[in-house]
């Protein structure tokens, strides 16, 4: 067996018999990736794997590769950094599990991605050590992940302008078709690409507001990505924000 050295985002996991599971980890050196695992409950309750395997979970692993068995082991792993937050704040698990949900659904390429991972890693650590506009950060995530898969706007927001999903434009009259943001989504959608996390806190949304625009996002998403329709998570996040 060969092994090589790696990091990885969790992005989904399956039982497997009574102590294993599959868990499927967004990894810089291969893209998407399926790990099988080993052990992971443990007869006396100690020794437990599963704390490292949650949504959005970083990790740093020395991973084994074998022409004989279709998925990959791990000969170690561990937490990629210490999350201080997320583990413990139920707003903040909840946007991790649409993450990582999102991430899961959408992400298939077995090959490396270093934009996307780094994005996906940043995002973890943001998200852990973020104070104020927790509530806002899945829009953001959102907005940013767009870009990153390749359907940004094409062209420069102005004001009192709509979005053209279909187009994938800014444009000053309203499209006769139903695939189109409103002019408020459109502007949240134009703030929301340029700013920063730490600039989250200053975006006064209501729950209105915010499903609102995550209908309009996914609806974005969906017209360029058909599995995005299957994230599921995507319901208990409109009840929490």
């Amino acid at each position: 067996m060969k092994s090589y050295k790696g990091r990885g985002i969790v992005l989904h996991t399956l039982k497997y018999g009574d102590s294993s599971m599959v868990a499927y980890l967004l990894t810089d050196v291969g893209g998407r990736r399926s790990y099988m695992v080993q052990g992971v409950r443990s007869h006396s309750g100690r020794g437990s794997k599963l704390a490292l395997f949650q949504p959005m979970f970083p990790l740093e692993f020395e991973g084994l590769t074998s022409a004989r068995q279709q998925m990959d082991r791990f000969r170690e792993v561990r937490a990629g950094f210490v999350l201080q937050s997320i583990p413990f704040d139920v707003r903040k698990s909840t946007m991790a599990l649409f993450m990582a949900e999102v991430l899961y659904r959408l992400v298939r390429e077995n090959e490396p991605n270093e934009a996307l991972f780094d994005f996906a890693w940043n995002s973890a650590a943001a998200l852990d050590a973020l104070d104020e506009g927790v509530a806002n950060f899945h829009l953001w995530f959102l907005s940013q992940l767009s870009c990153l898969l390749g359907f940004r706007p094409g062209n420069e927001y102005r004001p009192g302008w709509w979005f053209d999903i279909r187009e994938g434009l800014y444009t000053s009259t309203c499209p006769l078709h139903p695939g189109v943001m409103s002019r408020e989504c459109s502007e949240l959608l134009d703030r929301l690409l340029a700013c920063e996390v730490r600039e989250l806190g200053g975006i006064r949304l209501n729950r209105m507001q915010r499903t609102e625009f995550l209908n309009a996002l996914l609806a974005y998403f969906g017209y360029h990505l058909d599995a995005v329709s299957s994230v599921q998570s995507v319901h208990i996040l409109k009840e929490v924000f």
